[in-house]
């Protein structure tokens, strides 16, 4: 009978100061383990295709290409190392030690936060290029949006950091038993700094950006025929700075649309432990964002699919196909 309850604990030799084992069905273990293993693996196959892609072809580096790489660089994170270690949690005990289970944290939080710094960026981007198109380009140089790049990871490390200070001070001090991997935060400082405060920018600017646009579109529809050349090809300009908006309005809907129920259990009270398994379904959708924001672009956008045809079929690896036209 000793023997049955030991076999039920995570460490058996500390008795009474060891969790107990609550193992998943077999079938339902296999089942989640290769949903996460494929959705893993899809996720940094087609995140690392952006990457290559803004990365390689000259004609895509623009502003707004820029910040989708750095999206794309935070959700091939998600898919490389952050979905793999999911798995470690889909096991009824953790072995690897309470300073592990904190570090390991860092990373999801880097990588979630930049993406909601990011969408943040892409959001005021569109708001310049289609509410004050004559000052985007000055406003919106690569150099300009490589710095902001650039602090938008810094941030976000440093708020990492900041929000599990408590846990690296003290690791496992929230755990109840050994073999328990929890991580608790401070929950309202948290909800307004990293979802109150720029998921309401991100409205905002895009409600902003929506009424622009659709006033734009009714005035060029009724002036098209009295243009000059010269202000056609002002109209050609907005017409596509309104069509890449209403294309990133897209990935922000799913975004929001990921991002939304796992606040949303904040809001209603609930105490946010990384353990409980609402808490983990809801941050697995979180984390399928990264694999959805790929996909919309092979929909939406062109020069992702011509791009992805000359990766494929090595025709990056030619002298000068960076120069390749692939708009």
């Amino acid at each position: 009978m000793e023997t049955l309850e030991d076999a039920k604990l995570c460490f058996p030799h500390l008795l009474n100061a060891s969790c107990r084992k609550h193992a998943r069905p077999h079938s339902e273990a296999m089942l989640i383990y290769v949903l996460v293993s494929c959705m893993s693996l899809l996720t940094a196959s087609l995140n690392l295709l952006v990457i290559v892609s803004i990365s390689h072809f000259r004609q895509l580096q623009t502003p707004t290409n820029l910040l989708l790489l750095s999206l794309a660089v935070s959700d091939f994170l998600v898919g490389l190392i952050v979905m793999p270690f999911q798995i470690l949690f889909l096991e009824p005990c953790w072995f690897l030690g309470d300073l592990v289970c904190t570090f390991y944290f860092f990373v999801p939080c880097i990588t979630i936060y930049s993406s909601v710094t990011n969408m943040v960026l892409i959001s005021v981007d569109r708001y310049v290029a289609i509410c004050h198109p004559l000052s985007y380009a000055s406003k919106f140089s690569q150099k300009t949006v490589k710095l902001c790049v650039l602090l938008c990871w810094l941030y976000c490390l440093m708020y990492s950091f900041l929000i599990l200070y408590d846990n690296l001070k003290q690791p496992g001090r929230s755990n109840s038993c050994y073999g328990e991997c929890v991580i608790i935060v401070n929950g309202a400082a948290d909800l307004v700094l990293s979802f109150i405060v720029p998921i309401s920018a991100i409205i905002i600017l895009y409600v902003r950006v929506f009424v622009v646009a659709v006033s734009q579109a009714r005035s060029m529809r009724s002036h098209v025929a009295a243009v000059k050349l010269q202000r056609s090809l002002t109209v050609t300009v907005r017409k596509s700075e309104i069509k890449a908006a209403k294309t990133l309005g897209v990935t922000i809907v799913v975004f929001l649309l990921c991002f939304i129920p796992y606040y949303c259990v904040s809001l209603s009270g609930y105490n946010l432990t990384i353990n409980a398994s609402t808490n983990d379904f809801l941050l697995f959708v979180v984390l399928s964002n990264s694999c959805l924001n790929p996909v919309i672009y092979s929909f939406l956008y062109p020069w992702f699919r011509k791009s992805v045809k000359l990766i494929l079929t090595l025709q990056i690896l030619q002298p000068k196909s960076s120069e390749a036209c692939v708009k």
